[in-house]
């Protein structure tokens, strides 16, 4: 996997997120170059990513409903680009409590 196509992967992540959620943040970390042997990212080309997201619209959702929206929004660069994903999902007031502490 090259650099390149990681930050096409990491631009192509953003877009779609924020096309699809109101982000207050957003941050990705490229994890790739940790599993740069593992099989199933060699098998599928695609890269390892963490993201932070934060958003409004995850109010009164569930830790799985967050992850739906955001893999929903992802869509068919789950499994292509992206071969596998860290998430951290929290609303804005959930963040600052966070950061409170």
């Amino acid at each position: 996997m090259t650099e390149a196509a990681n930050s096409s992967r990491i631009k192509l992540i953003k877009q779609r997120l924020k096309e699809a959620l109101d982000l207050k943040k957003l941050t990705i970390v490229d994890d790739s170059h940790l599993h740069a042997s593992h099989q199933g990212a060699i098998e599928s080309g695609g890269g390892h990513f963490s993201i932070e997201v934060i958003s409004t619209q995850f109010q009164d959702k569930s830790a799985i409903e967050r992850h739906r929206m955001i893999y929903l929004a992802l869509g068919d660069a789950m499994g292509t680009d992206i071969h596998a994903l860290s998430i951290n999902a929290q609303t804005p007031e959930e963040a600052a409590a966070q950061q409170a502490h």
